[in-house]
């Protein structure tokens, strides 16, 4: 038969503090048995231990609450496994960007680049299929791998040069901006969807390379930045990316395109 505690007894028991027992009892996560009307003293029973230390080991790998909410009341050991294999995916995935954090920090903090390879380049008025969207900074990411998906399956076999990307400056600068995804094509496309036929106009741009994951980009771009700017170069405007497909022997493979003042010849 289950014995009554006090919210002290319960909170030696588990392990969980009397802030943290009042809190979950605000959320709906945890309810004490009894609550003394006259007081407000919460009073719980032994039943409730090993809920307790559920919610404790949930909050304890980062589990939003309405997740743990969703764990406490799937119907079956199969419903709750799901939720907790999704919720533990998503922290590997956020180890992996940590870790690709803290060794691009190494890097920065203790500097081994050699002078940065640059190329000046005229790219020709160039038909592509395009998504243009005003997009915010911090759903980039999902906003881009949709948008290439959605360009792609209108292409197909169609495309006539690698996929890239235009990014105005107050996407970096307010967080909120235009971005154009696109892959350039020769053939006549109507639009699909939000995928529209488009004309890149000429432009000059001082190029880089960038190897490896995008989360790194900020340094190569930083540094091709510099070396525009201190040599008077820069014309403002869209940074281009072109996104080479991977090498049989090497890394990802990212060309950064500045624009610049013209430098050869119309």
């Amino acid at each position: 038969m289950p014995a009554r505690l006090s919210i002290g007894e319960f909170a030696a028991m588990t392990r969980l503090s009397k802030k943290a027992l009042r809190h979950y009892h605000e959320l709906g996560l945890l309810e004490p048995a009894q609550t003394d009307p006259q007081t407000g003293y919460r009073h719980y029973d032994t039943a409730q231990v090993q809920r307790a230390l559920v919610i404790r080991r949930l909050r304890g790998l980062g589990m939003p609450v309405p997740e743990v909410k969703a764990v406490l009341v799937a119907d079956d050991v199969i419903a709750r496994g799901r939720l907790i294999a999704a919720h533990l995916e998503r922290m590997e995935t956020q180890l992996a960007q940590t870790q690709e954090a803290v060794s691009a920090l190494r890097e920065l903090l203790v500097p081994s680049d050699g002078p940065i390879q640059v190329e000046f380049r005229r790219t020709p008025a160039t038909t592509v299929a395009a998504i243009t969207e005003v997009v915010p900074l911090a759903g980039i990411g999902e906003w881009f791998s949709t948008a290439m998906s959605e360009i792609e399956a209108v292409v197909g076999s169609a495309a006539v040069g690698p996929a890239g990307g235009l990014f105005a400056p107050e996407l970096f600068a307010e967080e909120l901006g235009e971005a154009t995804l696109f892959i350039p094509t020769t053939v006549s496309l109507e639009s699909s969807g939000r995928v529209h036929a488009q004309e890149l106009s000429p432009a000059e741009w001082a190029v880089t390379s960038h190897y490896g994951p995008h989360s790194t980009i900020d340094r190569t771009s930083g540094r091709l930045g510099s070396y525009v700017s201190e040599r008077l170069l820069s014309a403002g405007g869209p940074v281009r990316e072109n996104y080479l497909p991977d090498g049989p022997d090497g890394p990802a493979l990212t060309e950064i395109c500045w624009p610049v003042f013209q430098t050869s010849p119309s």
